[in-house]
């Protein structure tokens, strides 16, 4: 599994997902590319979905949606996806021999969904065993998943306050991240040279960065409540206050111990050394 579990790899073919409307929609031409020899998978689909309707089928595009998946580029753009039940469909128009193996492994994937969904620990078990490969230290690992546990609180409390999600959850954000460290979460990304969309911030973030950053969130979840905030304004006012909150006490920290919590360091930085080190 990659960054956010977006992206799972069946026979060394790179898979890309997206979680949308509480189920996982998987890129098509991704999975033509990994079921067949084609060298140019969006030219197969285009001629996959052109032969199923001249043979008297559906038309294949029906059961699919358009959603932005991150390119080679770097970048995202609207790709055709289906969910788990939608893709063995498109899956039967695909003459295959990889296709048996590969319906076993995303029912796998659904099911390993449905377990997480009745038993939320099982999730944080299989994110933790992510940052474990990753090389992460036990230490930061249980900060990081303390720190996910905070956000989730918050963008549900926010869910319940009338806030729009992406969007207006990117605005509140930004908001207690100017408070608490100075910088919106693009600005805090370019300062550790991170300007991928899929490089998640927090990732790279060392353990003052995470703790700060889950004061911050914690401290709006609280004001939230407290205040009853409603829709976007409110609830930017809350996020200010709650980011202040952090601000305040990273600037106390700094003070005090006479280092800047902000470091430009990212965790590319730390595996390149690590495998200077073990040159070395």
């Amino acid at each position: 599994m990659d960054e956010k579990n977006a992206l799972v790899v069946f026979q060394d073919k790179k898979i890309r997902r997206i979680w949308h409307d509480n189920e996982w929609f998987f890129s098509v031409v991704d999975i033509v590319a990994a079921l067949t020899e084609s060298t140019d998978s969006k030219d197969y689909w285009y001629r996959l979905k052109k032969r199923e309707l001249e043979s008297g089928g559906i038309e294949l595009s029906t059961i699919c949606r358009q959603l932005k998946l991150p390119s080679a580029d770097g970048k995202y753009y609207e790709t055709d996806c289906a969910n788990t039940q939608n893709m063995f469909r498109i899956i039967q128009s695909i003459p295959s021999p990889k296709a048996e193996p590969f319906k076993l492994w995303l029912a796998k994937v659904g099911y390993e969904r449905v377990q997480e969904i009745e038993n939320p620990e099982l999730a944080q078990d299989r994110v933790k065993g992510y940052y474990e490969m990753k090389g992460y230290p036990k230490d930061w690992i249980d900060k990081r998943l303390r720190g996910i546990a905070i956000r989730q609180e918050l963008t549900d409390e926010w869910k319940q306050r009338d806030v729009g999600e992406e969007k207006e959850f990117a605005i509140l954000t930004n908001e207690i991240s100017k408070a608490t460290f100075g910088k919106t979460v693009q600005e805090y990304k370019d300062y550790k040279n991170l300007n991928k969309k899929s490089q998640n911030l927090r990732d790279h973030m060392n353990d003052l960065e995470l703790i700060f950053t889950m004061l911050g969130e914690a401290s709006t979840t609280d004001i939230s409540r407290n205040k009853n905030a409603k829709g976007l304004t409110e609830n930017k006012s809350a996020a200010k206050e709650g980011g202040e909150v952090a601000g305040i006490a990273r600037n106390a920290h700094e003070k005090r111990s006479g280092k800047k919590v902000i470091t430009s360091t990212n965790y590319l930085d730390e595996e390149e050394k690590k495998k200077r080190k073990k040159l070395n």
